[in-house]
């Protein structure tokens, strides 16, 4: 036997790779939706042998299943027995949307179908202008909570502004507050030591979103939690962009100063956040929180109507895309994006330039400065063509702008933590809010004037009369455009 090894263990070798890659490329061709996508893996998987095969189940499987399992088939049982009953006034307050702005039922009544959740009314909406706005109403909660605490985000560091949520925390938990904590592994990576190890010393509930092996260059794996989602009292939430981190604070010094946007929501929308959470805590750990604590029976405390919106690698895939998509094509006057980063599909750049054909102004804002080089290198043919295309685009100054809004007409914004790439589109765990409110989209239109001050237009020739060399650059970076 040790004799037939040593003599043919290379065809063995040999065979072995061959039945791998059969393997991999047997799964691209049944499960991978786009054909480019399955030529590019296919092609890696037999030309780098044994690599291309790793690197496919490493990164190219992309999907999970959570739906189907026993603890979420409990949780949704909870879910289900919600109701929220709507008087006959605001149902007419539903029906004069859908008639005086036809093309917002077409998006109502899309949405309705990709979500399974109603659009409600009796929402409050504010904007809070980075962590200078966002962090104090967010602790100013916390502190007045009598009954619960759930809090999941992509980024909790461990530096000053996050040792004063876990004060915060501690303090709440000590008060006899259910507290629950949710940071995705990969964002708690950020700062070391992490902040779920104080977390957890002090007895406070905190665990971490699909743990991976690899350091900081997990950065770049797939299944990513990016929500930003926190719930008080079952009855006030906030979601949008912004992680918790000092830098998000500009009143004060930082070494990468980011600017931001996150909303604090009260009324029935909550439990739409309330249930994102609830759904990723007991993914991660088992335990089904339920009862009036975590969801209490909500009132209406404003006027816009909301809906929230779960996006991920599973069963909720591609749902913010469609939204998307189906927002941009109702668009009668105008669209706003936006975003830190640029690299839509090409369905939406597309959408996007039929909309400037049928009169749409199109106005797209991202940083001039980036906090990724080789984002900022992807983008550079994706907003040559929009600009092609008759959008505006608009660099706005420094620092950093995390911001994430899309804007149609003046009647319906999309708020939350998605940006416009394939990450956010595909392969992360992504919430956002649909809102319909005419106040909301005056004071986000307030916010994003402020921004175009100091803006600068991006001339199509800046970007395609470049030296050669820069250009290369760039458009080896779009080659990594999946997974930026």
């Amino acid at each position: 036997m040790t004799v037939f090894l040593e003599t043919y263990w290379p065809f063995l070798l040999a065979a072995a790779e061959r039945l791998v890659a059969v393997a991999a490329s047997i799964h691209a061709l049944l499960k991978k939706r786009e054909t480019a996508s399955v030529i590019g893996w296919v092609g890696l998987i037999w030309l780098a042998p044994f690599a291309g095969s790793l690197l496919y189940f490493c990164f190219g499987i992309n999907r999970i299943q959570r739906r189907g399992n026993a603890v979420h088939q409990k949780l949704q049982k909870v879910l289900n027995q919600l109701t929220i009953p709507v008087p006959e006034d605001v149902i007419q307050q539903l029906a004069e949307v859908k008639t005086r702005h036809r093309q917002f039922k077409q998006i109502v009544e899309t949405v309705d179908k990709l979500t399974q959740r109603p659009l409600l009314p009796g929402n409050d909406i504010q904007p809070l202008l980075n962590g200078d706005q966002a962090y104090p109403a967010m602790l100013d909660a916390i502190a007045n909570a009598k009954m619960s605490i759930s809090l999941v985000s992509y980024i909790f560091d461990n530096d000053e502004t996050g040792q004063v949520f876990v004060e915060a925390l501690d303090n709440a938990k000590q008060r006899g507050v259910e507290v629950r904590v949710l940071i995705d592994d990969v964002g708690s990576k950020y700062s070391r030591p992490s902040v779920t190890r104080d977390l957890q010393k002090r007895g406070v509930p905190c665990h971490t979103f699909l743990p991976t092996l690899g350091p900081r260059f997990a950065a770049y794996a797939n299944l990513r939690n990016h929500r930003k989602i926190m719930v008080v009292d079952g009855a006030i939430g906030f979601t949008g962009g912004m992680n918790i981190r000092h830098s998000c604070l500009l009143e004060q010094p930082s070494q990468h100063p980011v600017q931001d946007l996150h909303f604090r929501f009260s009324g029935p929308v909550v439990n739409h956040l309330q249930e994102a959470f609830l759904t990723d805590w007991a993914f991660t750990t088992g335990e089904i929180l339920q009862g009036e604590n975590w969801l209490p029976t909500l009132q209406f405390d404003g006027h816009a109507l909301a809906r929230g919106i779960t996006d991920g690698p599973d069963e909720d895939f591609e749902r913010l895309l469609m939204t998307i998509l189906a927002a941009i094509t109702i668009a009668d006057q105008r669209i706003v994006i936006v975003t830190p980063y640029f690299l839509p599909d090409p369905s939406m750049i597309r959408a996007l330039v039929l909309a400037v054909m049928r009169g749409v102004e199109v106005n797209i804002m991202v940083p001039r400065e980036n906090n990724s080089r080789l984002v900022q290198w992807a983008s550079s043919s994706p907003l040559s063509q929009v600009i092609e295309g008759g959008c505006n685009v608009y660099y706005s100054a420094p620092p950093f702008d995390h911001t994430k809004l899309l804007l149609v007409d003046s009647a319906w914004c999309l708020v939350g933590s998605t940006n416009m790439d394939p990450r956010s589109l595909r392969l992360n765990f992504e919430f956002n809010v649909e809102c319909y409110s005419q106040e909301l989209i005056d004071q986000l239109l307030e916010i994003i004037n402020a921004k175009m001050e100091h803006a600068v237009r991006v001339n199509g020739k800046d970007i395609t009369d470049r030296n050669i060399l820069l250009r290369l650059r760039d458009g080896i970076a779009r080659l990594l455009t999946p997974y930026l």
